[in-house]
């Protein structure tokens, strides 16, 4: 039966609009976009770069093949057969009502509608809807291609059945979905950022400080805290042995005085306009808008690949997101899982992060023996040498690594390295591993492991069940040719 391919329908192409469109596009949709402004395709390319840079480093796998993406004129045309239609017009409520209307005018009728808007309640957007169930706030972060964070926030007329597929359809893109129980102006996150945002308003208009001392406040300090604990545990850890309790018993009066000054706003004269903008100037003005997005995606990723590796916070939505980017493949296979072993098995296929390159542009050296380590520990996995195994004490150890650098491989090159087994038997395993862009040979790493006790520390026979998938393999492989390379010494010719 052939596959349903899903569609997203995006309409409005600014900032938040292409992120969204970069997002699904990504993860395998096909996306229609719809947006009057006829330099709507132009404007959108400098997104779709960005994310084609940044988002598949996040992962240690490859993102499915890129969905189609089309541009429409005709509202109805975009959305005829969308399975995610997602409003990203401008903040106006007539707007907002026009459009969808028209979207309900056109489009499928279980197809889930989500507005990105900051501050409207969803029953603001659903008055008047001809199905007002259908429409919910699905409000995102910039940039969206990125950044995990998604406020849902449905009504009492939205099917509890669709919010789940909504919350479902998010994590497939490697989203976090934020289910708001309570509808209120702003929703949650963008609350926070107003408080923040008035109080630097005043901090600058009294001169107390400057746009740049605000921002390194932040990042240098709470901002680096927030990313990985959030407000609530943050405190909580200031607290001590004693926790939350005892940290709201010493701050808590302070919630009395006067520090802030947050339900109070400035008012936005030309002077302060003017104060504020020309120290924005003065702080990053040396910087190009593409150099600081560039600066800005490759700080996230770093960011995130950090909190994903402790599975932590944003890390482990992305762990997760991995993990169904594996399950059903070789990837996540185990050796009895596959009919046919007779070919070098598949054990890495992943885009190389922009953190693995060099001054050169190049992958580094280092990033070379981790690509082939992976593929180690996934043909260890796979013969049952898993985290479960290792727990019983036995485990194998690299004795001898070779590899070679045949080509160049830059950031965001899919590659995938293939596995032969050239021997194993008993405590032995030797393995050679073959690096490619599509056919493009980029480097082969051979490596010699023994099965080591972690008791003893000394070699030691491995597991019945481990001996018998190994064997397996290894008899299907040897009737393969030796690969080129295979045995090579640092500077022999070839």
């Amino acid at each position: 039966m052939e596959q349903h391919v899903k569609r997203a329908a995006i309409i409005g192409g600014g900032v938040i609009g292409g992120g969204w469109a970069a997002r699904f596009l990504l993860n395998g949709w096909d996306v229609s976009v719809f947006d009057p402004d006829p330099e709507a395709e132009a404007k959108l390319a400098p997104v779709l770069a960005q994310a084609r840079r940044a988002l598949p480093s996040l992962v240690d796998v490859a993102l499915p093949p890129e969905g189609k993406l089309s541009f429409h004129s005709d509202l109805a045309d975009a959305v005829a057969e969308a399975d995610w239609i997602q409003e990203s017009v401008p903040e106006r409520l007539d707007i907002k009502h026009q459009t969808l209307a028209a979207v309900q005018a056109a489009c499928p009728e279980d197809a889930i509608i989500g507005s990105s808007t900051s501050g409207f309640k969803p029953s603001e957007l659903q008055a008047g809807a001809t199905r007002p169930g259908q429409i919910m706030v699905c409000h995102p972060f910039n940039p969206v291609y990125l950044m995990p964070l998604v406020e849902v926030v449905p009504t009492a007329a939205t099917d509890p059945a669709l919010i789940q597929r909504a919350k479902d359809t998010l994590s497939s893109l490697g989203m976090y979905a934020l289910h708001v129980r309570k509808e209120i102006d702003a929703h949650i996150a963008d609350r926070f950022l107003e408080a923040v945002w008035r109080e630097a308003l005043w901090l600058v208009k009294d001169g107390v400080a400057t746009t740049e001392e605000v921002d390194e406040a932040i990042r240098m300090g709470f901002g680096i805290r927030w990313a990985q604990m959030g407000l609530f545990d943050t405190y909580r850890t200031a607290g001590g042995e004693a926790g939350m309790r005892h940290f709201m018993a010493q701050f808590g009066p302070a919630l009395k005085w006067p520090w802030t000054k947050l339900m109070d706003v400035p008012e936005f004269t030309d002077d302060l306009v003017e104060l504020i903008a020309g120290q924005s100037d003065a702080q990053s003005g040396h910087m190009t808008i593409p150099d600081m997005l560039a600066a800005r995606d490759g700080n996230l990723v770093g960011m995130m690949r950090a909190l994903k590796a402790n599975d932590w916070g944003a890390g482990a939505v992305l762990n997760g997101h991995e993990a169904s980017l594996r399950a059903g493949t070789v990837l996540s296979a185990r050796a009895d899982d596959l009919e046919d072993v007779s070919a070098p098995i598949l054990t890495v296929r992943r885009a190389v992060p922009l953190d693995w390159t060099d001054y050169n542009g190049h992958m580094n050296e280092a990033r070379y023996l981790q690509a082939f380590g992976d593929a180690t520990d996934r043909f260890m996995a796979l013969i049952g040498c898993d985290a479960d195994y290792i727990a019983t004490g036995g485990s194998y150890f690299t004795a001898e690594t070779h590899i070679r650098h045949v080509d160049e491989v830059h950031a965001g090159t899919v590659i995938e390295v293939h596995t032969q087994v050239l021997a194993g038997a008993g405590k032995k395993l030797h393995l050679f591993h073959e690096m490619y862009d599509g056919d493009r040979l980029l480097a082969t790493g051979e490596h010699f492991l023994l099965h080591v006790s972690l008791e003893t520390r000394r070699p030691s026979e491995p597991a019945p069940g481990i001996l018998a998938a190994l064997d397996r393999i290894a008899a299907a492989h040897a009737g393969l040719d030796s690969p080129e390379g295979a045995g090579r010494a640092v500077g022999q010719r070839p």
